[in-house]
């Protein structure tokens, strides 16, 4: 059975456009997405300036897209990352804290997520103040389903040596000392899953006294490293079997909004089609459904090279004739790719430090 299925942009480096938010939820939603979570990481009024409000214009754009979900039987909400409040969480920060949320009740979110990854995290109790922070968001919001991402989301290694070192049993008190009402997203055993397994995730629910929801990060590709590829191929390493285990299941798409499509359609198939899935098939009859025959089959011609070589090996003369090729062919979907052989999506280890 397949849990809730959602989009979270959540993403480093270049932002999508509102154009290209709505092709995604027009593609989308009809194959079973059912919500959508705003929360790139370029958004600073949601992470590094979120004490100041959105703009009018801004606010309106956002106002405009939930409506847009709505229509398309999504639910719409936003990621917001209190910057300092790991460190301490005083009166000011209430205030501010409950007059952001107020202007997003205005703006119209049905689900609220509370983001504490990116920050610092080796402080005494800092699941418990997570926990109050998270009270006081949670009771000054009226959206009706709520998220939180812990700020060590994953049993990756790689988040204490870049946030310091995860309190003990940090995952076990956030849980204990949460509503149980407020859905906890997690990564899996690595930050970007190669695998995800119903083991691994039932381990994970009697840890947090609950189910998780699932932070897939596929197929998204922001670093300086991630971003050398194009994320294309259909998901692999989830099974049929943990859709029971999950309170719901989000993807992380790619900086290239067509191109995310294709993966993210496949994996409603994952969870339809059991063990009878393949992905093999299932990246072809998704590629035909976004971007039409001629282009599917030159990606699928190009998926090696496209994904497996990376951009930073590519030789000139190779890259302007694949420039030409896809440059050639009047689809959105292949602008990305001709815009991502030029090197616009690439994402710098500053940004990484500033969004």
């Amino acid at each position: 059975m397949a849990p809730p299925l959602g989009i979270i942009e959540g993403y480093f480096g270049r932002r999508w456009s509102w154009a290209d938010r709505a092709a995604v939820v027009r593609i989308l939603a009809p194959a079973g997405y059912s919500f959508f979570h705003y929360a790139p990481k370029g958004e600073e009024k949601l992470r590094r300036k979120w004490r100041e409000p959105f703009s009018d214009a801004d606010a309106r754009q956002l106002s405009d897209f939930a409506e847009l979900c709505r229509s398309a039987g999504m639910r719409f909400g936003v990621g917001l990352t209190p910057f300092g409040c790991n460190a301490g969480f005083d009166a000011e920060d209430r205030a501010a804290l409950k007059t952001k949320l107020a202007q997003l009740d205005d703006i119209g979110i049905d689900d609220l997520a509370l983001l504490f990854d990116d920050m610092e995290g080796s402080f005494d109790a800092l699941a418990e103040r997570q926990a109050a922070i998270a009270d006081v968001a949670f009771g000054s919001s009226g959206a009706s389903a709520r998220f939180l991402c812990p700020s060590y989301y994953s049993d990756d290694p790689v988040l204490d040596r870049v946030f310091g070192a995860r309190p003990p049993r940090y995952l076990e008190d956030l849980g204990s000392a949460l509503d149980p009402s407020v859905a906890v997203y997690w990564t899996g055993e690595e930050v970007c899953a190669r695998a995800i397994s119903p083991g691994h995730l039932g381990d994970v629910a009697e840890r947090l006294g609950r189910r998780p929801a699932l932070w897939d990060n596929w197929p998204v590709n922001d670093g300086p490293r991630m971003s050398q590829h194009l994320h294309l191929r259909a998901f692999t390493g989830r099974s049929s079997a943990g859709g029971e285990l999950l309170s719901h299941h989000a993807i992380n798409p790619a900086s290239q909004p067509q191109l995310s499509c294709i993966p993210a359609l496949t994996l409603p198939r994952v969870y339809a089609e059991g063990d009878g899935y393949r992905y093999g098939a299932a990246f072809r009859e998704a590629a035909l459904s976004v971007c039409g025959e001629e282009l599917a089959a030159m990606l699928e011609a190009d998926l090696l090279t496209l994904q497996d070589s990376g951009l930073d090996r590519f030789g000139e003369e190779r890259k302007a004739k694949l420039i030409a090729r896809y440059a050639a062919v009047d689809h959105p979907a292949a602008r990305e790719v001709a815009e991502w052989l030029k090197g616009s999506y690439a994402i710098t280890g500053e940004e990484l430090q500033t969004q």
